[in-house]
């Protein structure tokens, strides 16, 4: 299981790059679509830590679907689209999404620790 994750996660690098370089590939756009579909899955897939493996599958890519769709909605209204904004900002929702996601788990964490 761990090599599959590190071959995902190469993979979603890589696209991110050809995307960012604008690197005229026949990868570069099914590589990008799993990009933006599992960076955003990963990260709210940490957070949902609690719900069973299939419904915290589902709900990470339908998760994941919405806030690429809101992205693209977004820059479309401000008229701001380009492939490289929606990946730079898809990246950085994610991030953030993710870091929140940790600090919370360390602050339960240190909490825990404080009253025992």
């Amino acid at each position: 299981m761990p090599l599959l994750a590190g071959v995902a996660v190469a993979v979603a690098a890589i696209g991110a790059v050809l995307a960012l370089t604008d690197t005229a590939s026949p990868l570069r756009g099914p590589l990008t679509l799993f990009f933006l579909l599992a960076a955003p899955a990963v990260a709210v897939g940490a957070a949902l830590r609690g719900l069973e493996p299939f419904g915290r599958i589902v709900t990470s890519v339908a998760a994941a679907v919405a806030l690429d769709l809101l992205v693209a909605q977004g820059m479309l209204a401000t008229h701001r689209w380009s492939i490289r904004g929606g990946v730079v900002a898809v990246t950085v929702i994610s991030a953030l999404i993710l870091l929140l996601v940790l600090a919370g788990r360390q602050r339960g964490r240190t909490a825990r620790r404080r009253t025992l």
